[in-house]
């Protein structure tokens, strides 16, 4: 049971991530931008590094600052397993309860969108990315209120461990 359910969140991550790749790439056309925020709720920045070597600094520095890492999932691997490629994309996914749980308690509906996830994924042209969703969409999706210092503090922390993993 556990390997059927191993497999079908991949199949579904990768259906997801690919969806999202598509929408994302077609973001990135002007390369002269290193950070913004997309129109879809995204915060994406430029790393000067490889994925795997931008997604070994991120788990690294979520360590060091007392993240739980609780994945990292490769879905270039995933792609390969079902006899599919995909450019170099994986996905970290980490949190901390002292955080989260603020969040939750303010809109119980946003823990669907936590733990945080940071996208790394290198596009058509070899560049590197990293993309995140923006805590302010976050607001407006789940309607919250209440929890501005909470939000900023995640959008900066979000913000630092991107920019520290992109450098």
């Amino acid at each position: 049971m556990q390997t059927i359910m191993t497999a079908l969140n991949t199949m579904v991550a990768i259906f997801f991530i690919s969806t999202a790749n598509i929408a994302i790439a077609g973001s990135h056309g002007d390369h002269s931008k290193d950070n913004h925020t997309a129109g879809n709720g995204l915060v994406t920045m430029k790393s000067h590094h490889t994925v795997t070597d931008t997604a070994d600094k991120l788990e690294a520095l979520l360590t060091k600052k007392g993240m739980t890492v609780f994945a990292r999932i490769d879905h270039s691997a995933g792609a390969k397993k079902v006899g599919k490629s995909l450019r170099p994309t994986e996905l970290v996914i980490f949190g901390n309860p002292k955080v989260g749980t603020p969040l939750m308690q303010c809109a119980q509906s946003i823990a669907i969108d936590l733990p945080q996830k940071i996208l790394i994924w290198e596009d058509s042209e070899g560049v590197t990315w990293l993309g995140y969703n923006d805590p302010q969409y976050l607001k407006q999706r789940h309607h919250v209120s209440g929890c501005d210092k909470v939000l900023a503090k995640v959008a900066g922390a979000l913000n630092k461990f991107a920019t520290a993993a992109s450098q």
